[in-house]
């Protein structure tokens, strides 16, 4: 009985293995579907606060997909989704046709849609006694035509100085291009290397003028010790999203157009109805098959719950409308 026992357990022992190797094979099939597996993407850095927060909500509803995601400059998210490095982007602008054309040629299939409007918001030193710029003034600083606080109003301050996250930032372009007809940037203006670190500067520095997404200055970016399940589980749940509000660690810049006499903060009843004169859009792209993560992320974002996450932020999501809340005197 010992022998035969010995010889049927290493029998039943392959039997075993052989069902679990069955069993882990019919696992990588089921991974790899709209709501299981792994994908990666590349996101510019400035919609981090926005992207992330997806991930999360994503993430939590849905715990056998994940989403490993980089954040660079808009140029490297799309050289990776060109050279096929990756299958989802996130930038502020769509695809062009040449590049659209260059993937098709790859046997590529693009999916893109606006995802959210993006205020860019302008912030000082809350000992900064500015409140309001126009839209020309911005131009004459970033260009160093306005070098001096003094220039702009009667200040005891001194040298401007401008902070950007990044020199290849999108939020560089944008600026450049749309307040400076693509001219170059002043010798006024830094790179400090991230989002966060634009903030940080400019609450240390008086004379530091800050560019950066609305996102990254709700009063709700430092709520840190809020666990992703609980960011996950109040976006999921049936109660309306408010939108966030401005913090007060430092002063957000009221502007206005050249030719009106209104100044507005980057709100999204402002981007809503376009008073604020600062925004850009974001979009998100894929060449992620039906069926694949990639695609089930896309149709995430590009729904519903991924709207409630964009409303949250403090931006203006594309598909999903926001409430008007009265604010007072303070536009």
């Amino acid at each position: 009985m010992n022998k035969i026992f010995r010889h049927i357990l290493p029998a039943a022992c392959a039997i075993a293995m052989c069902a679990g190797v069955s069993s882990c094979m019919k696992y990588e099939k089921k991974a790899n579907s709209s709501t299981t597996g792994t994908t990666t993407m590349v996101c510019d850095a400035s919609f981090q606060n926005i992207m992330q927060q997806e991930i999360d909500v994503f993430e939590y509803q849905y715990p056998e997909a994940h989403i490993l995601a980089r954040y660079e400059p808009q140029s490297v998210a799309i050289d990776s989704l060109m050279s096929l490095n990756t299958k989802t982007i996130v930038i502020a602008r769509d695809l062009t046709d040449a590049e659209r054309r260059a993937l098709k040629a790859k046997r590529k299939a693009v999916k893109s849609a606006k995802i959210a409007v993006d205020a860019v918001a302008l912030i000082v030193n809350k000992e900064n006694p500015i409140e309001m710029l126009t839209v020309r003034e911005v131009g004459d600083i970033l260009a160093g035509r306005s070098s001096q606080w003094n220039d702009l109003e009667p200040s005891k301050l001194g040298e401007i100085a401008v902070i950007f996250d990044d020199k290849g930032s999108s939020l560089v372009n944008y600026m450049r291009d749309s307040l400076l007809n693509g001219g170059e940037l002043g010798p006024n203006v830094y790179a400090q290397g991230s989002v966060p670190k634009v903030f940080e500067a400019v609450k240390k520095n008086r004379n530091a003028i800050g560019v950066l997404g609305v996102s990254w200055i709700t009063s709700d970016m430092s709520g840190a010790d809020i666990s992703p399940d609980s960011v996950a589980e109040s976006i999921l749940s049936d109660a309306p999203v408010i939108g966030a509000t401005l913090t007060d660690d430092i002063k957000v810049l009221k502007i206005r157009r050249n030719d009106e006499v209104t100044a507005y903060k980057p709100y999204q009843q402002n981007i809503f109805d376009g008073t604020y004169p600062l925004f850009r859009q974001i979009y998100m792209i894929t060449t992620g098959v039906s069926g694949s993560l990639a695609s089930g992320f896309y149709s995430f974002v590009t729904g519903e719950t991924g709207q409630k996450i964009i409303m949250k932020t403090g931006i203006l999501p594309a598909r999903t409308r926001i409430q008007v809340v009265q604010l007072g005197d303070d536009e």
